[in-house]
């Protein structure tokens, strides 16, 4: 009820002041100080207001919880150990070997990363790694990307 009447009075202090702002011929300045003062009421017409007096209310008592209460402090350490537990897990997943099937997935897997063990494709005669596909093009880069620009420059005579 309180708050009602002191945001009503808050809001008319507010549309007062946008009233004499529009009496000096600032009405773009009158118009925003006239949104501004009728937030309060929308405020409290809505039950915002009494929505944030209990929010507020309730983190207060949870902070004076915080500090007077030991179980809230063992609850945190409850909390950073069942992290400290994920974290550890995490850390371990990727070294873990569940058995033979994965000692052999594993041992599959060095011997394919060995150089010479598994077939390379049969390149043809002219796709060889390094060069570009032009020859001739006199290119200094050898690379393909290139080659487009190079042959633009060339006809412009640069």
């Amino acid at each position: 009820m309180l708050t009602n009447v002191l945001c009503a009075a808050l809001s008319a202090a507010g549309l007062a002041v946008a009233l004499q702002t529009a009496y000096r011929r600032r009405f773009l300045r009158a118009t925003r100080i006239a949104a501004a003062s009728l937030l309060p009421v929308g405020l409290a017409m809505a039950g915002l207001v009494t929505l944030g007096r209990r929010i507020g209310t309730a983190i207060g008592d949870w902070a004076a919880d915080l500090v007077f209460k030991p179980t809230v402090w063992t609850g945190f350490a409850v909390l950073a150990c069942a992290a400290l537990l994920y974290g550890i897990t995490r850390l371990f997943s990727g070294r873990a070997v569940d058995g033979g099937e994965a000692a052999g997935n594993r041992a599959e897997r060095a011997t394919a990363t060995l150089p010479g063990t598994a077939p390379s494709p049969a390149l043809p005669s002219g796709d060889r790694p390094g060069r570009s596909k032009r020859r001739g093009s006199g290119g200094t880069s050898g690379l393909p990307e290139f080659s487009e620009v190079e042959e633009i420059l060339k006809r412009r005579g640069i």
